[in-house]
């Protein structure tokens, strides 16, 4: 496995595959996913021997104060084998994102665990997420 910073359009179609398998992606076209990769501050990928996208993270930030990490994605079979966790450091360690404050991401409470192992925690502030359209 390997990381990878840029993805090929060969790449970006296999995150569409990847997308169209997960609930909270699943409606999502080619073209959007061309766009969302194209506007990131940081995308992360992991490739296998075949040079097949298996795991990906984009990342929006200012580079200063936040990074929010959007999109984490690791393919059915290469979960529980520590993909996540090479994609999870991979954006900790990103050499653009070295000075950021804090780092954020959104996820269900069955996935609290394992963000919490890198360092991620829930705030315990009254801070209401709030979303238009």
């Amino acid at each position: 496995m390997q990381v990878v910073t840029t993805l090929s359009p060969a790449h970006i179609s296999q995150l569409h595959a990847l997308y169209t398998q997960e609930w909270w992606s699943k409606g999502r076209t080619l073209e959007q996913t061309e766009q969302a990769v194209a506007n990131a501050s940081v995308v992360i990928g992991i490739v296998d021997d075949e040079n097949c996208l298996q795991a990906f993270v984009r990342v929006l930030s200012d580079f200063v104060f936040k990074a929010l990490l959007f999109d984490v994605i690791v393919a059915d079979a290469y979960r529980g084998k520590g993909v996540g966790e090479q994609l999870v450091k991979a954006v900790c360690n990103h050499p653009k994102l070295r000075d950021v404050k804090h780092f954020e991401l959104y996820c269900h409470p069955e996935m609290t665990d394992f963000y919490r192992q890198y360092g991620f925690v829930e705030t315990d502030s009254n801070l209401q997420l709030m979303r238009r359209g």
